[in-house]
């Protein structure tokens, strides 16, 4: 995982969990399992610890119980013979019902994330996320059977050989196809945009936070630009008002954006009509200081931007207080139109589904771009993360990410996924770039999830049934009769 991580050592650890399973029962893999999603996602979720400790240590125990349970479905010893492909799909099911489950998902800390800089990562144009992760277990558990010759010299040939060849001619043949898949192609015009980071301290909340610092640092930064642009993009939350069209703040963001002579698109916290609920939006603000659209995030993140389960965790005593208002959920599409480009939006926490980024691209987004705020996290687990996860959304869209932060990263990423003028954490600085604007369909774009889930899901329950029903049969077979003892005469 970022910021630690090399995406190779994916395979090393998905081959040693395979390892420890060999050879046992439930409840022996059901421990070792969650041993093994504990040391995956304890390092890789350490960020939550500052905000909640005992949120930190429930969502560990959740995906811990989850990746223990699917694991229990699978028949032992001594029918381990589908187990080459069955233990991949198990844990692929179980990362996609992460994505959508709990509290609409939390797609955190995944496999693709960790596979976003390596040679697998093409494979996102094909199936997104879900084939990703497949494709990733699939080689990395029957890694296992080239790492342990001396278990895989005790099997039959027919055994050890088809199974491990199967999977790991994924490799070249996973990369060739991911380099063949449709990527969308250049429409032939071009965009110049430039992304603002107003830069500052990290570690800060709202609540002891003036709400004119995020937005006085990035029109600070937004005042050094000295160019031309064809559209300006800020990071989420940096104006916080109670209504938008009556403030000042739409005043002094229209005053650069008449002087630049192109758009901003800005983060804007608004009070909602119900004193308990706020939205969060990403505006379009016009060089004639009016308000040429707006995106409202559909997303929400849980104990973030609202509380689930509010009356029933306030009357067990939870700290409730400490998020005091519940963001509305938009339901316009996730798409901004300038006079130049129709643009893509994911709100921060959006980045992470691959659905939201899907819905402007196929709403006819020529790029995409990711506003988000990253003040309230120290360190970089989150942000480089989130970084990785912008490659992914790239990668699948085929369309150019201009990802935008208060405090870091901000960055613009190719659709091959390479990125380029990163800026550093706490920085205040503006970076542009000319980029192409896109168009068309990937294979992952066309279809969504839905027949990659399904296909993982197969893969595990059909092997998983028929082993079952043959230990069933094996169980009920009859005793057979010693062939030592001598039948009496005559019989």
């Amino acid at each position: 995982m970022p910021p630690w991580g090399w995406w190779p050592l994916a395979f090393i650890g998905l081959a040693l969990w395979d390892w420890t399973l060999l050879g046992q029962r439930g409840p022996v893999r059901f421990r070792r399992t969650a041993v093994f999603a504990l040391a995956w996602f304890a390092p890789a979720l350490w960020w939550m610890w500052r905000f909640s400790a005992p949120g930190y240590l429930v969502v560990l125990v959740i995906f811990a119980v989850i990746q223990g349970l699917a694991t229990l479905t699978i028949p032992g010893p001594p029918d381990d013979r589908w187990r080459w492909l069955v233990l991949p799909s198990a844990l692929t099911a179980t990362e996609a019902l992460r994505f959508c489950f709990p509290f609409g998902g939390v797609p955190l800390a995944s496999l693709p994330i960790g596979q976003a800089a390596g040679p697998l990562a093409g494979v996102a144009r094909i199936g997104g996320p879900v084939l990703l992760t497949l494709v990733t277990a699939l080689i990395g558990t029957n890694l296992r059977r080239v790492l342990q010759p001396v278990i895989t010299s005790s099997c039959p040939l027919r055994t050890r050989f088809v199974p491990t060849v199967s999977a790991l001619a994924l490799v070249p043949g996973v990369i060739g196809l991911g380099a063949l898949a449709p990527r969308g192609t250049n429409t032939g015009d071009t965009v110049n945009v430039t992304i603002v980071q107003g830069g500052g301290p990290q570690g800060t909340r709202a609540v002891n936070t003036e709400a004119r610092d995020a937005i006085d640092r990035t029109l600070s930064a937004t005042r050094s630009f000295d160019g031309s642009t064809d559209v300006v993009i800020w990071p989420e939350n940096i104006v916080n008002v109670t209504d938008l069209e009556t403030s000042q703040e739409l005043k002094e963001v229209g005053e650069q954006a008449a002087r630049i002579g192109a758009p901003i698109l800005i983060g804007v916290t608004e009070r909602d009509a119900d004193p308990g609920r706020f939205r969060n939006a990403h505006v379009v603000v016009l060089p004639d200081g009016t308000v040429g659209g707006r995106y409202e995030k559909k997303r929400r993140v849980p104990f973030g931007e609202y509380m689930p389960m509010r009356g029933f965790l306030a009357a067990l005593g939870a700290p409730t207080d400490l998020v005091p208002r519940d963001a509305v959920p938009g339901v316009t599409p996730g798409i901004l139109y300038t006079d130049r480009a129709a643009i893509g939006v994911a709100i921060s926490w959006e980045d992470f589904f691959a659905g939201r980024i899907r819905e402007g691209v196929r709403e006819g987004a020529g790029f995409i771009t990711n506003p988000t705020n990253g003040a309230s996290y120290v360190g970089s687990i989150l942000q480089s993360q989130q970084i990785a996860a912008s490659r992914l959304r790239a990668i699948e869209s085929g369309r150019w990410m201009a990802q935008v932060a208060t405090t870091g990263f901000s960055a613009f990423v190719s659709p091959t996924g390479k990125v380029y003028d990163r800026i550093g954490q706490t920085e205040s600085a503006w970076r542009q770039r000319t980029i192409p604007l896109r168009t068309g369909l990937t294979w992952f774009h066309q279809l969504g999830d839905k027949p990659f889930v399904l296909l993982a899901v197969l893969l595990w329950a059909v092997p998983t049934l028929e082993m079952s029903w043959q230990a069933g049969r094996r169980l009920r077979r009859p005793a057979a009769t010693d062939a030592s003892v001598t039948p009496p005469a005559g019989a």
